[in-house]
């Protein structure tokens, strides 16, 4: 018996799924597969379901995590590519967290919150 996990993806809600996509293509995120209710988003190893899904309330109660290498170099990536004020969303400044992490929050144009973080050594 293998009962081995090969991948785990979520459904990341897009109130507009067309503007949502432009907004992850912005951050150098790839879409190599999409139809008209949902897109297979990644960038380098990791990945997600972008699906056109509009329940009332759950965007803004939706949160995605994504560990990266170097989050101050992340940061600059977001607020160099302006996407904050193209798409008229939200981010957060870097900071060192008690959990071990220094990351910074960015919303989606749905309202869903990503925090972009990087391991740091424990106090």
């Amino acid at each position: 018996m293998n009962l081995t996990a090969v991948e785990i993806k979520a459904f990341v809600p897009a109130v507009d799924f067309e503007l949502s996509k432009e907004f992850y293509l912005a951050l150098g995120f790839e879409v190599p597969w999409s139809d008209g209710e949902l897109a297979y988003v990644r960038h380098g190893e990791t990945s997600f379901l972008l699906q056109a899904f509009d329940a009332p309330g759950f965007a803004g109660n939706f949160q995605m995590h994504l560990l990266v290498e170097n989050v101050d170099d992340w940061h600059a990536h977001v607020v160099t590519t302006a996407v904050a004020g193209r798409f008229g969303v939200a981010v957060g400044e870097p900071e060192d967290r008690p959990w071990a992490m220094r990351d910074f929050t960015l919303y989606d144009p749905s309202g869903v919150l990503w925090r972009i973080a990087q391991n740091i050594p424990r106090r």
